[in-house]
């Protein structure tokens, strides 16, 4: 399945002219390795962002300290501030942003399994959240990283 979303990323991309970008934190650079393991993906992405501690979302993504303050990493407000980032760091059309836990742990608020995304286009940006559960680490991250292309795809055909 990834390598089919992977490839449909890359083909609505190419057909439209457009590049993409990521900024990873829980998924570690899945999403960027997903595409680049298809041949003829430098057509359409340059670079990605793995922004794995809070620091690294503020100095690479210039995302807010104040939000990170008020929301916590793994917030909408946070996935918002990742894309946007991300996009105007690579200039690029499209950028997925995914911050998450992944697990094991959790807390009573922001529970193991829970992933917050957010697409940024020029038409704007859109977050979710998902709540996969408590699937364990690896299964998190698998269903994050297809979602990620998954929302990619869609940002690709409303260029």
């Amino acid at each position: 399945m990834t390598v089919a979303l992977a490839d449909e990323v890359l083909r609505l991309a190419v057909s439209a002219g457009a590049t993409v970008t990521t900024a990873e934190s829980c998924t570690g650079g899945m999403v960027a390795a997903a595409i680049t393991d298809i041949a003829g993906s430098s057509s359409a992405f340059e670079r990605g962002f793995v922004t794995y501690s809070n620091q690294a979302k503020i100095e690479m993504l210039g995302v807010s300290p104040a939000t990170l303050d008020a929301y916590g990493a793994v917030s909408e407000n946070v996935a918002r501030e990742m894309a946007l980032g991300a996009r105007a760091a690579a200039k690029s059309d499209v950028a997925v942003s995914i911050s998450g836990i992944a697990g094991p742990g959790g807390s009573e608020f922001k529970p193991e399994g829970r992933v917050c995304f957010g697409l940024a286009t020029a038409q704007g940006v859109q977050t979710k959240t998902i709540e996969f559960g408590a699937l364990g680490r690896a299964n998190v991250r698998t269903a994050a990283r297809d979602e990620a292309l998954t929302l990619l795809a869609t940002g690709l055909r409303i260029l």
